[in-house]
């Protein structure tokens, strides 16, 4: 990319217009469809009191005893204490889940040898929000949240949410806008499948997946989908979508300031408003690109963000679901098909789950089509998937059998135990 306005990532940008070049230019990479990489969070939780939050001091030095994971994996740890391993990309689904589970296998382990246990939920079902990550970005981001109307659910989606985070290559670009538009439109139905978090601080919500419930309440121009009126142009939607969301987050000579009022991107970018007593520079833009969090998210490849964490019986025949939809071409058709009539039913997919009977007929399409081509690995999996769904049931409705049974205390330090 070459623009006369921008010339170094120190340099301020010229306009909004500028901005919005350099982002829709930059947001997907022409490539064949072929890598595959996953991102999976889990609660950290004390087995003997679940009501406890292990502190940071207390993971970080599980981190610093973890062997090399063999799937190559980074650990990262989120605001709340959630453990994330983020994987490298791997050449196809089966391949990328087998590198996964490998590494799960190494990080559980050493969370039971510190006496901790990782509960594969899509929200905390039992603890109140609180930050313990003492990092910069995190700390200026529950200032920023603190100062905004999206405050409480915030403060819950920075520490009580955990999903599964699918990336794929963008592909070539004569199929972008196809391509984009499905992964939008399997979102409801992808997100009643895996529905797994009936609960939020103590009490069930009425929502089947209250981590999408909680993302539903934030600022939609952060949070919300990208796609405009066509969605013909992914590039165009990305920079007008980042360009209107406001900004989060400032890097100033002494540290990284939340903006606690609301200041649109192209409002700075154009001089309109000077924050840090400055116009903003490429870097700038990039870290902005990095605080919008909507559902499909083009950072070269796609970043899909919309499923649930869930337990082993699912997250691998799920994710080889979502991407045998999007990467197959035959596959593709079913589902762009099938999903057309929920193509937006983000909400009644959180409350409802499989629930509704479109987003029930629209799963039971979609997971047909890809038990028919699911290896031999996960043939089992796949069936218990199939069966599940043709029941209406999601992850989240096993768990709320076992809390009711059992009782919340009980079901969470069981599941930290590693137990289902």
């Amino acid at each position: 990319m070459t623009f006369a306005a921008i010339t170094t990532a120190s340099s301020e940008m010229a306009d909004s217009r500028a901005a919005a070049h350099y982002i829709a230019e930059g947001c997907l990479v022409d490539a064949p469809l072929a890598r595959v990489g996953l991102e999976v969070e889990a609660h950290c939780h004390d087995p003997a009191d679940p009501h406890r939050r292990p502190g940071w001091d207390e993971i970080a030095d599980v981190l610093r005893q973890l062997p090399a994971l063999p799937g190559g994996s980074r650990v990262t740890v989120e605001p709340g204490g959630a453990v994330e391993l983020s994987g490298p990309p791997a050449d196809g689904v089966v391949a990328a889940i087998d590198a996964m589970r490998r590494d799960q296998s190494v990080l559980r382990s050493a969370f039971a040898g510190a006496g901790l246990g990782l509960v594969f939920l899509g929200a905390d079902p039992l603890r109140l929000p609180k930050r313990i990550n003492p990092g910069a970005r995190y700390r200026a981001m529950e200032r920023f949240f603190a100062s905004s109307r999206s405050g409480a659910a915030g403060a819950a989606m920075m520490t009580s949410t955990a999903s599964i985070q699918v990336n794929l290559d963008a592909g070539p670009r004569a199929g972008w806008a196809d391509r984009v538009r499905l992964a939008h439109a399997l979102g409801p139905t992808m997100i009643a499948m895996a529905a797994n978090s009936p609960m939020l601080r103590g009490g069930f919500t009425g929502w089947a997946s209250t981590r999408q419930w909680v993302w539903g309440q934030m600022d939609s121009a952060r949070c919300g989908p990208i796609l405009g009126a066509s969605g013909d142009e992914p590039g165009t939607d990305w920079a007008r979508y980042a360009l209107k969301a406001p900004v989060m987050l400032v890097h100033t000579a002494s540290e990284l300031t939340a903006v606690e009022r609301w200041v649109p991107f192209a409002d700075w970018v154009d001089g309109r408003v000077l924050l840090g007593d400055r116009r903003p520079t490429v870097a700038d833009l990039e870290y902005h690109l990095t605080t919008l969090f909507p559902p499909v998210r083009p950072r070269q490849w796609l970043e899909i963000r919309y499923l649930d964490s869930v337990p082993d019986a699912f997250w691998p025949v799920l994710v080889f679901t979502l991407v045998t939809l999007l990467d197959d071409p035959v596959a593709a058709g079913v589902a762009a098909e099938a999903v057309e009539p929920v193509a937006t039913a983000w909400d009644t997919a959180a409350r409802l789950g499989l629930r509704d009977r479109r987003l029930y007929a629209a799963a039971n399409k979609c997971v047909a089509v890809a038990a028919g081509l699911a290896p031999p690995g996960l043939a089992d999996s796949m069936q218990r998937l199939v069966d599940a769904v043709e029941r209406g049931r999601c992850p989240g409705d096993d768990f709320s059998d076992r809390v009711i049974q059992h009782g919340i205390a009980p079901t969470v330090a069981r599941l930290a135990r590693g137990g289902l």
